[in-house]
């Protein structure tokens, strides 16, 4: 019986000549490698786009983020990133302005001391039955109705010329001038030169728009040399008492500290800010190191020092540490942003709770008025916080290992720093966040960016001298301008400036 052949198709055949003739066990071991090689490729180059598709959607992911959820400045909110909520409640129907019946609120009548003139209307006729009013023996009842209007004189500058005469000795025939006083050196007086500095420290008013104001306003002819002057001198002026308050700082029980960048020349700059219960003091330099808090607290503070994170305040500080809460929060707010797993998500809200409910003991001790439930004092406020902060320190030590690498340095800080964070549960005058501090750095950042830096050392120490001592004087409700006319007036008369120190009880 003859075998049947069968025809065969062309890529049958083609494929039958590919494969070799013999499939030994050699072969079939190097094609395996080949192709597990291949597929070790294929993995290598999927990890790297699921690397690069991560650290794109982190990208992102900052780029959208706000001052709520970073260490971005509010003035970014809306601009950079994305706009910050403000606030939860909803929009009002109701319009704008005092509603029915709210009580009414009028600008307080002026002392009759202080007016300068009296002008009495009398009416020409009854508002009744229309009949004409005498215009002597007029019967007045009651206390008349008193309207006052507030006006500016015609502001002109006073000019004071001192005139010398060159007065001739009767026995050598040489003339001799008569010297100026020692407060009338200059070319501008104490009120003015401290409006000046004034205007471009606490108005924030640039240099040139002062050179404006003075000149429109005040009818001064000034150039933007002599206001730069006016500014150095105001600055030495209040050298001594800025001096003093430096000193002080050492031996306050509580400070909260900060810094910020600024510019010299273009030059990075460091500005501090130690913020004291009644006074702050303002230091530029060139660095961020622990080194500045030596110069200004000494080797040893005794203090509680309340601050952010950053090393050199934990480093050189060998006293009590208060850690910001308000920085905690918005880092846990940046994670949650950020976080991919579960596991992270889960920490974040749950430290994200028991802030909350910390936050609420804290200000039901502060006395807040809308705080719910009934003031704590302060030995109901450590019982209360105890069981908080140890299930703080259990949620910081179960995710010291996380996968996520800012739940994991939350995790650590939580862990290493845990007595850190709770100071303020203990001691007096300590706040759990660093609000005193941001406070004091705003309007120094506010100057930053409306002038520019400074261009000289002179600058710098004018910077940190005036605001030093026109932020002092708000914190304790002194007139700013009449404490800088004053020292300046002390300063050209050689006397001592009057201490900014606060005078105890």
């Amino acid at each position: 019986m003859s075998a049947v052949r069968t025809k065969r198709s062309p890529r049958a055949r083609s494929a039958d000549h590919d494969q070799p003739p013999h499939k030994t066990t050699a072969w079939l071991e190097v094609e395996n490698e080949r192709l597990r090689r291949r597929l070790k490729d294929r993995e290598d180059q999927l990890a790297q786009a699921k690397k690069q598709i991560a650290d794109l959607e982190r990208q992102l992911a900052l780029h959208h983020q706000n001052s709520t959820t970073s260490s971005k400045p509010p003035s970014s909110d809306g601009l950079a990133g994305r706009q910050r909520e403000r606030g939860g409640r909803k929009k009002s129907r109701r319009k704008p302005g005092g509603q029915p019946g709210h009580p009414g609120h009028c600008r307080p009548v002026v002392p009759s001391e202080r007016v300068d003139t009296v002008v009495e209307m009398f009416p020409a006729a009854c508002r009744h039955c229309q009949q004409a009013l005498p215009a002597r023996g007029r019967r007045i009842t009651g206390e008349p109705r008193r309207h006052q209007v507030t006006e500016l004189p015609p502001i002109d500058a006073h000019v004071t010329e001192y005139q010398c005469p060159a007065v001739v000795c009767p026995s050598c025939g040489k003339t001799t001038h008569a010297p100026l006083p020692e407060d009338v050196a200059g070319q501008f007086g104490a009120q003015l030169t401290a409006l000046i500095a004034y205007l471009t420290v606490v108005c924030r008013i640039p240099r040139r728009l002062v050179q404006a104001l003075l000149e429109d306003a005040l009818h001064v002819p000034i150039s933007l040399g002599s206001t730069q002057a006016a500014w150095e001198e105001a600055s030495e002026a209040v050298a001594a008492p800025c001096h003093e308050l430096e000193q002080a700082l050492r031996h306050q029980p509580v400070l909260n500290g900060d810094e910020t960048g600024h510019r010299t020349n273009g030059d990075k700059r460091w500005l501090w800010a130690i913020v004291a219960p009644m006074f702050v003091v303002y230091r530029i330099a060139t660095t961020r190191a622990a080194e500045v808090l030596v110069a200004l607290l000494g080797d040893v503070f005794a203090g509680v020092l309340c601050s952010d994170r950053w090393r050199p305040y934990q480093t050189d500080h060998h006293g009590e540490l208060q850690f910001c809460w308000a920085h905690v929060k918005r880092n846990i707010l940046g994670a949650l942003d950020l976080a991919k797993t579960p596991d992270a998500e889960r920490f974040c809200r749950d430290a994200l709770a028991l802030h909350a409910r910390l936050f609420r003991l804290w200000y039901r001790f502060r006395g807040d008025p809308a705080a719910r439930g009934a003031p704590l004092t302060r030995a109901q406020l450590i019982a209360k916080v105890l069981p908080l902060q140890k299930r703080f320190f259990a949620l910081a030590e179960r995710h010291l290992d996380s996968v996520n690498k800012d739940v994991r340095n939350l995790a650590t800080a939580l862990f290493v720093h845990h007595d850190k964070f709770f100071v303020f549960v203990h001691c007096d005058g300590v706040e759990p966040t660093n609000n005193r501090a941001e406070r004091a750095l705003r309007a120094a950042v506010q100057w930053r960016k409306i002038m520019f830096g400074n261009r000289s050392d002179t600058g710098e120490f004018a910077v940190a001298r005036l605001l030093t001592v026109t932020r002092t004087c708000q914190m304790q409700q002194l007139n700013a301008l009449a404490y800088l006319t004053a020292a300046i007036h002390a300063h050209r008369r050689r006397q001592i400036v009057a201490s900014l120190l606060p005078k105890r009880p």
